[in-house]
């Protein structure tokens, strides 16, 4: 009788330890993101090892790079071999800084108000700080403190055109985040997953970062391939 008491006190302790956290939220699937280390959900569910049972997804987990949402889409849009994205995508820049604001959302420090009665769309709603801790990510405390600085609250949309500098608006070109791809991709060279050389185009040399780590971005496109399909 003791034992099962026992069985029973453990089950329940791993229970909330998946629905509450003190420093973390739960998805409706039901996995876990701890905002104080600085880790979006992982979308195969294994970032949470401490609470699968799976000894072989764990080590899997332990060996794959984890990367920010911006840092993927930016991996999916480089040339594995040249390093650099299409001069013909220009989708990329305002994407990128639709991803950081979906990274803050992730980790708890912004959200969107409530929809209304007029049942308003994603862009056109406005985006609330809820938490201005640090994240411990230089590109997304920078764009959470042009967030927290301004008043009164303006929609998703606003935010994407002021943080790419795509805006008529003199006064807001200070909101604008400089050089994202540029740093993006150095953060990728420091997880091992691009290295940096020297290309010669024309007149100019340009600075490029093809992939090393082609394990990665098949993980990635595998991963994106399942959420599509």
């Amino acid at each position: 009788m003791n034992r099962t008491d026992g069985l029973v006190q453990r089950r329940r302790v791993v229970n909330s330890g998946n629905t509450i956290g003190q420093d973390g939220y739960s998805d409706p699937n039901g996995v876990y993101n701890d905002q104080s280390s600085g880790h979006a959900p992982d979308v195969e569910g294994n970032s949470l090892k401490d609470f699968n049972c799976n000894p072989t997804v764990d080590e899997d987990s332990d060996k794959e790079t984890r990367l920010t949402l911006m840092e993927e889409v930016l991996l999916l849009g480089l040339k594995d071999k040249e390093g650099y994205t299409s001069f013909w995508n220009d989708c990329i820049s305002s994407g990128l800084r639709g991803c950081i604001l979906a990274e803050l959302g992730l980790r708890g420090r912004v959200e969107l108000e409530k929809a209304g009665m007029r049942k308003r769309g994603l862009l056109a709603r406005k985006l609330l700080v809820k938490n201005d801790a640090p994240t411990g990510d230089v590109l997304l405390d920078e764009a959470l403190k042009h967030l927290k600085e301004y008043e009164p609250p303006e929609p998703v949309q606003s935010w994407i055109e002021y943080l790419s500098g795509e805006t008529w608006n003199p006064l807001k070109l200070r909101y604008q985040l400089k050089n994202v791809r540029e740093r993006l991709a150095k953060n990728l060279v420091e997880k091992g997953v691009l290295t940096t050389e020297k290309q010669n185009f024309l007149l100019f040399d340009m600075t490029t970062h093809p992939l090393t780590d082609n394990l990665a971005k098949t993980r990635l496109v595998k991963k994106v391939f399942i959420i599509i399909h």
